[in-house]
C-alpha cells in the first residue's frame, strides 16, 4: 500500500455515499484513490454501539463502489478485527455519540492504529460523529462548555460540527470564541461534506461549507463554496 496519506472525508451524514449523478457515484474519487484491486473496507461502530442496521447501510455504500471485502470492528476489538484492521484500504467511522466512541477508541488501541493506518496511506471517511472525531475538539451531546471539551484525532486542524444548521451552529461557535479563536470552526450542512487534503486544503462537497472563526472579539462567518457541481473533486 501506497505511504502517502489520502484526503479524508467528511460527511454530515450517508446520503453522499449513495449519491449518484448521470449513473454515476457522486464520489467516485473515493474508490479511484484506492489503488487496491480488491479492496478492503472496515466500519467502526463504537460511537453507534455497533448497532446491525448501521453496518447494513455500509454495505450498501461499499457494494455501490464495488468493494465487496468489508468488515464491521467491533467495540471489543477483537484480535481478529485488529488483524483485518491492519490491512484495510478504506476505514469508515460511524455516526452517533461522538465522546462515547472516542472514549472507546482510547480504551481499545482503536486510537492508534487508526492513526498508523492512515499515515500508511487508508482512505479515512468520517460520518456526522465520525467527521467530528477526525478534527480537534469534541464534546458531549448534552453541549458544550469549555470544561468538558475532548481533544480528537486532530487529523483534520479543525473544530467541527454536523448537521446543526436548524441551530444555527451555537455550540460550534461558543466553541471557537471560549477557546479564545485558537481554531476554527466548520460547519457541514445536512446532505454535504468537505474534502481534506494531504496538502491542509479542503474543498466542500455538493453544498456549501459554514466557517467560523474568532478575531477582534467577534466571531466571523464565512461560506465555503464548492468550485465545482462535484464539490471540487478530483478523480
Amino acid at each position: 500500500m501506497s505511504s502517502q496519506p489520502k484526503p479524508i472525508y467528511l460527511l454530515a451524514d450517508s446520503q453522499l455515499l449513495f449519491l449518484r449523478t448521470d449513473g454515476s457515484l457522486y464520489l467516485d474519487s473515493i474508490r479511484n484513490a484506492i489503488e487496491a484491486a480488491s479492496p478492503k473496507a472496515a466500519y467502526i461502530g463504537a460511537s453507534n454501539g455497533d448497532q446491525p442496521e448501521f453496518y447494513s447501510i455500509f454495505e450498501a455504500a461499499m457494494e455501490g463502489m464495488e468493494i465487496r471485502d468489508c468488515r464491521m470492528v467491533s467495540s471489543r476489538f477483537s484480535t481478529e478485527e485488529a488483524s483485518f484492521l491492519t490491512t484495510a484500504d478504506l476505514i469508515l467511522l460511524a455516526g452517533g455519540d461522538v465522546i462515547r466512541g472516542w472514549r472507546l477508541f482510547e480504551q481499545t488501541g482503536l486510537k492508534e492504529l487508526i492513526v498508523k493506518r492512515y499515515y500508511e496511506g487508508a482512505l479515512l471517511i468520517g460520518v456526522s460523529a465520525g467527521a467530528v472525531q477526525l478534527g480537534l475538539l469534541g464534546w458531549p451531546d448534552d453541549g458544550f462548555s469549555p470544561d468538558n471539551v475532548t481533544d480528537l484525532f486532530q487529523l483534520v486542524p479543525y473544530i467541527i460540527s454536523a448537521h446543526d444548521e436548524e441551530m444555527e451552529w451555537e455550540e460550534l461557535k461558543s466553541a471557537v470564541q471560549l477557546l479564545g479563536g485558537k481554531f476554527r470552526g466548520i460547519g457541514l450542512p445536512t446532505g454535504g461534506g468537505a474534502i481534506y487534503y494531504p496538502d491542509q486544503s479542503l474543498a466542500p462537497i455538493r453544498l456549501p461549507l459554514n466557517e467560523f472563526s474568532f478575531k477582534d472579539e467577534r466571531i466571523t462567518h464565512s461560506v465555503l463554496l464548492p468550485s465545482s457541481p462535484e464539490g471540487g473533486i478530483s478523480s
